[in-house]
């Protein structure tokens, strides 16, 4: 039997970021700085980085925007050939301030009928979709459109059906839907995936988990029969189980310059070590790609192999059998 084409592929939506410079008030802005971004692409293309064969696929307008969302994918070495470019449409946007405590980061979302929205099922190149070794989806493209909950649906039903395995990132967004809205359509999509993370936050807000980290792992991996769970928690790093043995990591010490991206980060970093059978130096690797994403401007990591393999040997694991 060949090879899979691809080690991971994904399928989403892309945005552009336009951020307002720190300590500024959008309302008062006299420039912007532009980025590129989308959880699925910010995935694929940071491990495009890393030397994975890495596919992205999405709908983006046939215009100087869509172009500059292809071209940064192009740029990082992932394969575009999954993308539809529509004659018509736009690309959805969301405004940032990177504002100092009491205020923190405040996002404001413009991604109403995008391209992306407006995908549907039959647009989707199936075949080399899933011609890969995983399938990384998230909780935000579901929560875009009727359609775009079809296509996710779709992906993890063609993947089960053809024995690609799939990570899930839950990625909650409370401003695209309620958490009642997301438990009941998410729940069924973590069904036996290879890898589910999942914040501590949003395992208690939508599927009722409570309890020490710990405890919120379990109950993710009651609820979802997941081979994996990956639980964030915050300033104390991130936890996975797979049901017979915990795997902690702690954060890295980092200068914070922009906090967008780093789950996605930290997810790429755990894919990274999942495709070389080794999840011990992957949750190494993801907080590592973790604390590097807050210290960068824009949501998709630059970071070469090497580099990461040296910063991530800084630190050591914790393992309990």
């Amino acid at each position: 039997m060949a090879e899979p084409r691809f080690d991971v592929t994904s399928i989403g939506e892309m945005l552009l970021r336009l951020s307002v410079p720190s300590g500024k008030r959008l309302e008062a802005a006299q420039q912007l700085d532009l980025h590129p971004a989308g959880a699925e692409a910010n995935v694929v293309s940071l491990l495009a980085w890393l030397e994975r064969k890495t596919m992205w696929a999405g709908a983006l307008p046939q215009n100087p925007l869509g172009r500059l969302a292809a071209n940064a994918l192009r740029t990082a070495g992932v394969d575009t050939s999954g993308i539809i470019w529509s004659a018509s449409g736009r690309m959805g946007t969301y405004y940032v301030e990177f504002g100092a405590p009491p205020r923190g980061i405040q996002v404001t979302y413009d991604r109403a009928y995008s391209c992306a929205t407006q995908l549907k099922s039959d647009d989707v190149d199936w075949d080399a979709l899933l011609d890969t070794r995983l399938l990384h989806l998230t909780g935000i493209t579901p929560a875009l459109s009727p359609s775009c909950r079809e296509i996710v649906e779709e992906a993890i039903q063609q993947a089960k059906g053809r024995g690609v395995p799939v990570s899930f990132d839950i990625n909650y967004r409370q401003k695209l839907w309620s958490e009642a809205e997301a438990q009941q359509t998410l729940l069924p999509m973590i069904q036996n995936v290879e890898l589910l993370f999942c914040s501590a936050n949003d395992a208690t807000r939508i599927f009722n988990c409570q309890g020490s980290a710990q405890e919120i792992a379990q109950g993710m991996l009651n609820i979802s029969h997941a081979k994996y769970v990956v639980i964030t928690i915050g300033e104390q790093g991130a936890l996975l189980w797979n049901g017979k043995e915990w795997l902690h990591e702690p954060t890295r010490t980092t200068q914070i310059i922009d906090r967008l991206g780093a789950g996605d980060a930290l997810a790429a970093g755990v894919i990274h070590g999942w495709l070389d059978d080794n999840l011990v130096a992957g949750l190494r690797y993801g907080t590592t790609l973790a604390a590097l994403a807050l210290s960068q401007f824009g949501d998709m990591v630059i970071m070469n192999k090497e580099e990461l393999l040296r910063l991530s040997l800084s630190g050591g694991s914790t393992i309990a059998r």
